[in-house]
């Protein structure tokens, strides 16, 4: 399943040196497009918030994952963070920590990983080495609360040159179930590569364009691993799991199974490969602090066929750690480990 092969040699050497616009929005009269000039003007070499007001403040608490600024020491504990790794289930972050402590050869037990965030019940947090795991439940709303108290945090820990990946599940167009898909960019569910940030009734719009050099090497290492089936794509991000992605099986549903098909090769034609929830404002928020940012998602069933996923549980496990599986290969690349 994932590539282990190590070299062991030098190992301390390297762990020490690397671990130092189709639809019109009615509700908001004013649409600001900032999608060709809001990077450029706000991101400052190494900075990786855009919010002055921040400076003026005596004291930054990051409520949602009870740390803050004068609570905890966060250079202390988070400057050396290189790898940022972000998935929906607090389960699945948790056991990626442990995954990730393996593969880098960290010493210590894994069951001694504890929640950073166990003060709250909204997020969880694991630090092995460079890397964090983070859980952000589902959804935009989820996310995006997540990711503007995470960029603080990276800010305040004065970290550098990090990597942010989203990792989690989808559901594949076209592709077989297992299959992994690299997003090229984001989009909305008119096909567009944007967000649409409503901000005191106006409506903001971002760019969802994600790092090509990172997918393109991402892509690069899943062709040296076996059964790792992986394509760059499109990634649809929708604000619901049932009619906003043109399911036939929830409480409601106003379309016939033809609309939906056809909905769904309008999707296929215009370069999406999967749907979730949570990459477009994950891409626009990391494109304008400057991270550079990846979304890894496997499929876990081709929406032509069907809407109900019944593959086997053992089967679904296996397909929800190959995203993990390609971004520890990439992790221990950058550091030089194989």
């Amino acid at each position: 399943m994932c590539l282990r092969g190590v070299d062991r040699g030098g190992r301390g050497k390297h762990l020490s040196s690397h671990f130092q616009a189709q639809k019109t929005v009615t509700m908001a009269p004013i649409l600001i497009n900032c999608m060709g000039t809001e990077q450029e003007d706000y991101i400052k070499p190494q900075i990786h918030v855009k919010n002055p007001h921040l400076d003026l403040m005596e004291e930054d608490i990051l409520y949602h994952f009870n740390l803050g600024t004068k609570t905890h020491n966060l250079p202390e504990m988070f400057g050396d963070v290189k790898f940022v790794c972000v998935g929906g289930s607090a389960n699945r972050m948790r056991a990626f920590a442990k995954f990730m402590h393996q593969e880098l050869g960290l010493p210590g037990d894994t069951d001694e990983i504890t929640d950073i965030c166990e003060g709250t019940d909204r997020y969880s947090m694991y630090k092995v080495g460079p890397v964090l795991s983070i859980s952000h439940g589902m959804g935009v709303p989820s996310i995006s609360i997540m990711l503007h108290e995470l960029i603080k945090l990276l800010h305040h820990a004065s970290c550098r040159d990090v990597n942010i990946f989203r990792i989690g599940t989808s559901g594949g167009i076209g592709l077989a179930p297992g299959t992994v898909v690299v997003t090229d960019k984001a989009v909305d569910s008119f096909f567009r590569p944007q967000f649409d940030q409503v901000v005191l009734g106006k409506v903001i719009v971002r760019s969802t364009e994600l790092d090509a050099d990172l997918a393109d090497e991402l892509l690069q290492y899943s062709r040296e691993m076996p059964d790792l089936p992986t394509v760059i794509g499109n990634t649809m991000c929708t604000y619901d799991f049932y009619e906003g992605q043109g399911r036939l099986d929830g409480a409601l549903c106003s379309f016939s199974t033809e609309e939906k098909l056809e909905y769904l090769r309008k999707a296929y034609d215009a370069g999406v490969r999967n749907i979730e929830m949570e990459s477009t404002v994950f891409a626009a928020m990391c494109r304008v602090c400057n991270l550079k940012a990846a979304v890894v998602c496997v499929t876990l069933l081709n929406r032509f066929d069907g809407d109900q996923i019944s593959t086997p549980h053992e089967v679904l496990v296996e397909y929800q750690q190959r995203p993990q599986c390609l971004v520890a290969q990439f992790i221990k690349k950058t550091l030089g480990l194989i």
